[in-house]
């Protein structure tokens, strides 16, 4: 695992402090938490800035084509080399 050293000003840390108090040795896992949800919204927000810039296709869902094709996949195939 990677470690990265991170300065917080001292408004942050008195609230991370408060949250999340050093020796309850939760702190390390708050964090990564709270970087990961911020890495989840940022690739959410850029997924529909992309959806804005080129809208998906607006074909319906077509259940019974999808139906046809799925059922065609779960009938066995001839046995080969017979």
């Amino acid at each position: 695992m990677k470690q990265i050293l991170v300065q917080l000003d001292d408004r942050t840390a008195r609230e991370l402090e408060a949250a999340v108090p050093a020796r309850s040795r939760k702190r390390s896992e708050f964090i990564r938490q709270a970087i990961a949800k911020a890495l989840l919204e940022l690739t959410e927000r850029r997924t529909r800035a992309a959806y804005r810039r080129i809208p998906d296709d607006r074909v319906g869902f077509n259940a019974a084509g999808w139906a046809d094709e799925s059922e065609a996949l779960r009938r066995p195939k001839g046995r080969r080399g017979a």
